[in-house]
């Protein structure tokens, strides 16, 4: 599994705003110029983490993006569902249909275990530890 440029960025992008003052809403273009994403992108890929909660647009002169959640209740896990969907390494773990062996199936199980693995691994990364300790992800691409 391959994660999406959707969810590299969005972290990249909730990152960035968590850096900032959490009462002073930060514009569009400034997040461009902070995180090197496109003002296209981060508007694509605003909608999806509006609509979680985790951002909340302000409008207005002093408008912007704002986090709106607590940075330490923000996993990558959350993130990368709320991009991506089910976290899964596999598309057949996404539904029984797609693959007509998934009863039989003697690989499905550990596909099934290292999906939940990897989940389980983004749920214990938030976006407060990130903050604290930056040199673990330098680039977070």
């Amino acid at each position: 599994m391959k994660l999406s440029a959707r969810s590299r960025y969005a972290a990249r992008l909730l990152l960035d705003l968590a850096m900032h003052e959490a009462d002073k809403p930060i514009r569009t273009a400034l997040l461009s110029e902070n995180t090197g994403i496109t003002v296209q992108f981060i508007e694509q890929i605003i909608r999806p983490l509006k609509k979680a909660g985790l951002i909340k647009s302000v409008r207005g002169a002093a408008g912007g993006h704002i986090l709106d959640k607590d940075p330490a209740h923000i996993t990558l896990g959350e993130i990368v569902r709320t991009m991506e969907g089910a976290i899964n390494i596999a598309n057949c773990l996404e539904c029984e249909t797609k693959c007509e062996r998934s009863q039989a199936c003697r690989t499905r199980s550990v596909w099934e275990r290292a999906s939940r693995a990897m989940e389980q691994e983004l749920d214990s990364i938030t976006l407060a530890e990130l903050l604290e300790s930056p040199e673990d992800c330098p680039n977070m691409d």
